[in-house]
């Protein structure tokens, strides 16, 4: 009996300790939902900006973001207001979330964790996007667009 609760807890201490050692290696790479400042290459042309972005997802090719504007896009329905004093305390009002652009980024460009984005945003993101696959899955099944 003594033998299987040493060995019990010896596996929740190596878990524990696995556990830790992932949260700690990770906390200094982008993950789903963190805000960070990243060169981010421009949609045309050449060149890129260092700005704020929303990080969707990591894959092969580079990380997949959302790009941040500190411009009015009250007016524009794939864009919604992201609270910015949360994550960087010298703004001065709000910005917006392009919903509609994702840019892959490389990872190299990233700079600096930001912080995270807030729930009511994260779900508009979740809906924007299910409502984006919905739409482009209706087009390739040959009915019109919306």
């Amino acid at each position: 009996m003594t033998d299987r609760w040493l060995w019990a807890v010896g596996v929740a201490v190596l878990l524990a300790a696995g556990w830790l050692l992932r949260r700690r290696w990770r906390a200094g790479r982008p993950s789903s939902g963190d805000i960070w400042w990243a060169d981010v290459p421009y949609a045309r042309g050449r060149g890129s900006k260092l700005r704020p972005c929303l990080v969707l997802r990591r894959g092969r090719d580079g990380i997949e973001v959302l790009k941040i504007t500190s411009q009015d896009k009250s007016h524009r329905r794939d864009h919604v207001l992201i609270p910015t004093r949360r994550w960087d305390a010298r703004a001065d009002h709000d910005s917006y979330l392009n919903l509609g652009e994702p840019i892959v980024v490389r990872p190299a460009a990233f700079q600096r964790r930001a912080g995270a984005a807030d729930l009511r945003t994260r779900r508009a993101v979740a809906r924007f996007r299910t409502r984006s696959a919905g739409r482009a899955a209706g087009r390739a099944a040959g009915r019109p667009a919306r």
